[in-house]
C-alpha cells in the first residue's frame, strides 16, 4: 500500500472517529461513561500524547532520539534508558516500523559524518533488536551533518546534532 492510499485510510479512520463521539456537543449525551469511546482506559484521548499507544507518546513521553558524543557512536546510560523504552513500546505496538536515522553536527567531512550517522544508526538498530524488536521492523539511514536540529557554531549546538532519532510510521498488515 503506497504512502497516499495509507494516508487517505487514516483520514477516513479519523474523520470516522469524529463523528462517533456521542458527547462531542458537551452535555453528557453520551450517558455517564459517554467519554470512554473517545479516551483510552487511561482516560486519554486516542492518538494524543497521553494516550500510551500513540506516536506523540512515543516521542514526547518515551523520546524518539539518544544523542552522542564526540565522533562516538556507542550508547550511553541515559541513551540505553531511552531505548529500553522505545523496545517496549514497539513490541507492545506491533503495527509500527521504525526508521532510525544517523545525525552528526557540522564538524568533519561530508562523508566521514555519512558514514558516523549510519554507525550510529545501526548502534540504535542492534540495540533495540538485542531488546527483542524484529529487525526487520527497523530500517536505517544517515543524514550525516545535512539536516542539523540546530545550527551554530558551538558545543551547544553540535550537542544537539550528534544524535538517532527514531521516526515511526505506520505498517497495515496486508494478505
Amino acid at each position: 500500500m503506497n504512502i497516499f492510499k495509507k494516508a487517505a485510510v487514516a483520514l477516513l479512520i479519523l474523520a470516522t472517529a469524529a463523528c462517533t463521539n456521542p458527547d462531542r456537543f458537551g452535555g453528557g449525551a453520551g450517558g455517564a461513561d459517554g467519554a470512554a469511546g473517545a479516551a483510552g482506559l487511561n482516560g486519554a484521548a486516542a492518538g494524543s500524547a497521553g494516550d500510551p499507544a500513540s506516536p506523540l507518546y512515543f516521542n514526547q513521553t518515551i523520546g524518539d532520539r539518544v544523542l552522542f558524543v564526540v565522533d562516538s557512536s556507542t550508547i550511553s546510560d541515559q541513551g540505553k534508558t531511552i531505548l529500553d523504552g522505545q523496545a517496549q513500546w514497539l513490541l507492545a505496538n506491533a503495527d509500527y516500523r521504525a526508521v532510525i536515522e544517523g545525525h552528526a553536527d557540522e564538524q568533519g567531512t561530508r562523508e566521514y559524518n555519512l558514514a558516523l550517522g549510519n554507525r550510529r544508526a545501526n548502534a540504535v538498530r542492534e540495540y533495540l533488536v538485542s531488546r527483542g524488536v524484529p529487525a526487520a521492523r527497523l530500517q536505517t539511514t544517515s543524514f550525516g551533518k545535512e539536516r542539523p536540529i540546530e545550527v551554530c557554531s558551538n558545543e551547544s549546538c553540535y550537542a544537539k546534532n550528534r544524535r538517532a532519532v527514531t521516526v515511526l510510521s505506520f505498517s497495515a498488515i496486508t494478505s
